[in-house]
């Protein structure tokens, strides 16, 4: 595969599945059609104040703004309220970007803490699952963020929530992809990352070798075309 293409890729995401995952605006209009839990959204594109704030009253005056690409919840805000509304507008403004304005998924404990699961599927298995607890409900739950990251056996997922992490990933096209998934706010995927990380406790065993060989089996049964099945 790296003597036939440009660029190296794990798990064999193609152009159209790369796009659907990393712009969030393709991702919810994916997840809309699949009928995949997420929540409410709008994007908004160079806005004016007028459209921001009818988008923040619309979503319940308690929402999430990202950036339409970006990683590791990297100038990912939470928003109360009007005045950080508008200083968030202001900079995406200032960095030319789009952004997609959420509702707050309520992924929360009584003790503030944030949960999520992180939830790695190759085709239609679950290879390895994560609880990511942030204990800022102001932060994103990214281990980047500073969220604690669990290792759980994979079998404790239910078969509903795996067959959902596989649902997610197929809705944008991906072989392989990490599921952000919000067991507290009502099983909601918040995104799928194209590029899960392998490089943490189990991981090699989990993750690295499954993947590496599904690009075997398949290498040994045609041509490589860069799909893992």
């Amino acid at each position: 595969m790296l003597r036939t293409t440009d660029t190296a890729t794990i798990g064999g995401a193609d152009i159209a599945a790369w796009r659907a995952a990393t712009d969030k605006r393709r991702t919810v209009r994916r997840f809309a059609v699949a009928g995949i839990p997420h929540a409410p959204t709008l994007a908004l594109d160079a806005p004016s104040r007028a459209e921001v704030l009818d988008a923040f009253a619309a979503l319940g005056r308690d929402v999430w703004a990202r950036p339409t690409t970006g990683v590791g919840g990297e100038h990912a805000f939470h928003i109360t309220g009007v005045q950080r509304l508008v200083e968030v507008a202001d900079f995406y403004a200032d960095l030319g970007q789009s952004w997609p304005l959420s509702e707050d998924a309520r992924n929360v404990d009584r003790r503030g803490r944030r949960h999520q699961l992180r939830i790695v599927v190759l085709g239609d298995r679950v290879l390895r699952v994560c609880a990511h607890v942030q204990h800022d409900p102001d932060a994103p739950c990214n281990e980047a963020r500073g969220a604690d990251s669990t290792p759980l056996p994979a079998e404790v997922l239910s078969a509903r929530r795996s067959a959902s992490a596989v649902d997610a990933t197929r809705a944008l096209g991906l072989p392989f992809g990490g599921v952000d998934l919000a067991v507290m706010g009502g099983d909601c995927v918040f995104e799928v990352d194209v590029h899960p990380v392998i490089n943490v406790e189990g991981g090699l065993e989990s993750v690295a070798l499954p993947l590496v060989r599904a690009h075997l089996d398949r290498a040994a049964s045609g041509p490589v075309d860069g799909t893992v099945y």
